[in-house]
């Protein structure tokens, strides 16, 4: 499978943790904890846990489920600091792409998508 469009390639996902520092960043999982709306994260939480369903989850991350028929998403949970380094991400960067553009359009600065768990070589550097 190719990287899908706007996915961050794996040098830009290393250089964005070396500048900002792992702790600082946070990574926002766009995939829904529930599988009847989106079917196929179910998929990728068996081996890659969405973000708050688990104790030992990466502590900066947070889910915030992008809601494709609205196009948005509920950013209550998120900082208000927009210059916050996030990197979004989903199954495998569809929706991680939408969830970025969301985040643009409201004023964040710092983002990238990571793409997700399927996008093995990104997922390595910052998703385990």
């Amino acid at each position: 499978m190719g990287r899908k469009p706007g996915v961050s390639e794996p040098s830009e996902l290393s250089s964005f943790l070396e500048t900002w520092g792992s702790d600082k960043i946070v990574v926002v999982d766009a995939r829904n904890i529930d599988f009847a709306i989106e079917a196929g994260d179910e998929k990728t939480n068996e081996y890659a846990p969405i973000a708050g369903t688990t104790p030992n989850y990466r502590p900066n991350a947070v889910n915030l489920p992008y809601d494709r028929p609205n196009k948005s998403m509920d950013l209550t949970p998120l900082t208000t600091d927009k210059s916050t380094p996030i990197i979004t991400h989903c199954g495998g960067g569809g929706r991680g792409q939408k969830a970025k553009d969301f985040l643009l359009a409201n004023g964040y600065e710092n983002v990238l998508n990571g793409g997700g768990p399927e996008d093995k070589e990104c997922w390595e550097v910052f998703g385990e």
